[in-house]
């Protein structure tokens, strides 16, 4: 099973639903977090950059110029991770943006994976 945080608005480059960092990113770039949120979204942020690879790889495509169209997942034995994403969520909800988290046995066509998470390019029927 691969797990999957989103929210209720598109991203521009994809035009699927964007993930929790993306959304917090906007809220801090619009000025609306408070101090200990925007610290507490930093000390998570930099948590992840130093416990989960970044994926050498967004797109089934050899071509240099790919439209990059993975999107990233959670294993499910990935627990200490999605345990932090919660606090994401957490901050996210106190500024009423609904996080939905997505449950799913078949995310895409795989093009990265490690111990923690997989980025895979849905399937027509995957939700997103």
């Amino acid at each position: 099973m691969f797990i999957r945080f989103v929210i209720h608005s598109n991203d521009i480059d994809s035009g699927r639903r964007q993930g929790l960092f993306q959304a917090l990113g906007e809220l801090e770039t619009q000025g609306l977090l408070l101090e200990h949120e925007v610290e507490r979204y930093y000390e998570l942020r930099d948590w992840f950059r130093k416990n989960l690879r970044k994926p050498v790889s967004f797109t089934r495509s050899s071509k240099p110029h790919a439209k990059k169209v993975a999107l990233s997942w959670f294993k499910d034995t990935a627990t200490q991770h999605i345990g932090m994403m919660r606090g994401l969520v957490r901050v996210l909800e106190a500024h009423d943006v609904m996080v939905e988290i997505l449950r799913s046995d078949r995310p895409g066509y795989v093009v990265y994976e490690d111990e923690f998470q997989v980025a895979a390019e849905p399937f027509n029927e995957t939700l997103t």
